[in-house]
């Protein structure tokens, strides 16, 4: 069964996937292809993955064709729902306890080759009512702390199947990720949430902007870690992805949609990891500002990255922002219904 592990020295947490055990052999890369009809996501291969938590049918049966967005676990969960939620255990300067929680895949469309840039607005709509419903439904259960939602894209990005996809896993702490981004978007001095306080700043100035649409501010951040690195944060304070309105959401599927799409269009098979950042469901609503971040792998960390933390980006944000102004998304010409 999996573990989570707590390093003594940087008090980080490890999870060891002791299901996903591999000998150095394991490691080749495998075709992120699929194709030829064994693609465990399309029409006709429901009964190659476990059967749904969740899924957006046309009146089909579960685990049918039929569908238009499906939640699966995932068949080698990294965190496992059928461990107990537990405290640490200690041992001399080590401490380990299982990795309780979930792993889930958002199979976002049962088109192959269809990608987040190109999908139908609608069907961004539905599949960001998906992560919604997933939300809720672990926040309700009460077994988790926090649920990344994540998508990888590519093969440099880590995804090891071509067919569109998100996935969710849920764990029994708060990662320190999100410790480090509510303690610097804490009032300060009584002034409001850091993240608020750039979107007014980012949004006046605009270099770094890429669009501001309505509910949103598009942009490349101030200090990016990676090249044409993009967040899409909403321009009222909010904390709880879950919160968001059906309003809400139909505002951001082409903000979405359509950011994704410049990336695909002026990168040929962009690898890019898409990460959600969303309140632990612990934290107050007023504690957090909800964002999404897009990470292009355009650039390969290495020795001084994971040396000192630091990361080197060789494309300064307001390059970027002004060449993605300028993309025009595989989408952008659709009409809003697609």
């Amino acid at each position: 069964m999996p573990e989570l592990r707590k390093d003594p020295l940087t008090e980080s947490w490890v999870v060891i996937a002791t299901e996903r055990g591999k000998r150095p052999s394991d490691f080749a890369r495998p075709s992120s292809s699929g194709r030829s009809g064994t693609c465990p996501f399309c029409y006709g291969s429901e009964g190659m993955t476990p059967p749904e938590v969740l899924a957006y049918r046309d009146g089909s049966d579960p685990d049918a064709p039929g569908w238009s967005v499906r939640v699966v676990p995932n068949k080698f969960p990294a965190l496992s729902p059928e461990l107990e939620r537990e405290a640490p255990r200690r041992f001399g300067p080590y401490q380990e306890m299982s990795a309780s929680g979930g792993h889930e895949v958002l199979i976002e469309s049962p088109e192959h080759d269809s990608t987040l840039g190109t999908h139908d607005v609608r069907q961004v709509e539905m599949i960001l009512r998906a992560v919604k419903e997933r939300l809720i439904d672990y926040r309700d259960k009460g077994r988790t702390e926090y649920v990344q939602v994540f998508k990888n894209a590519g093969p440099a990005a880590g995804a090891s199947l071509e067919h569109t996809h998100f996935q969710m896993i849920a764990v029994p702490l708060v990662p320190d990720v999100l410790r480090d981004e509510m303690e610097g978007m804490s009032n300060r001095d009584g002034r409001s949430c850091r993240l608020c306080e750039i979107v007014k700043f980012e949004s006046g100035r605009e270099e770094r902007v890429i669009e501001k649409p309505e509910g949103y501010l598009v942009y490349c951040p101030f200090a990016s870690r990676f090249p044409y690195e993009t967040w899409i944060v909403p321009i009222e304070h909010s904390g709880h992805f879950e919160d968001a309105s059906e309003n809400d959401l139909r505002k951001l599927a082409p903000v979405l949609r359509d950011t994704v799409g410049r990336l695909e269009s002026a990168f040929e098979d962009v690898p890019y990891n898409l990460v959600l950042h969303t309140a632990p469901f612990g934290a107050p609503r007023d504690g957090f500002h909800w964002h999404i971040e897009i990470l292009p792998r355009l650039t390969i960390a290495a020795g001084f990255e994971f040396g000192t933390g630091y990361f080197i980006n060789p494309t300064p944000p307001e390059m970027a922002a002004r060449f993605l102004r300028a993309a025009s998304g595989p989408a952008a010409g659709q009409a809003q219904g697609g």
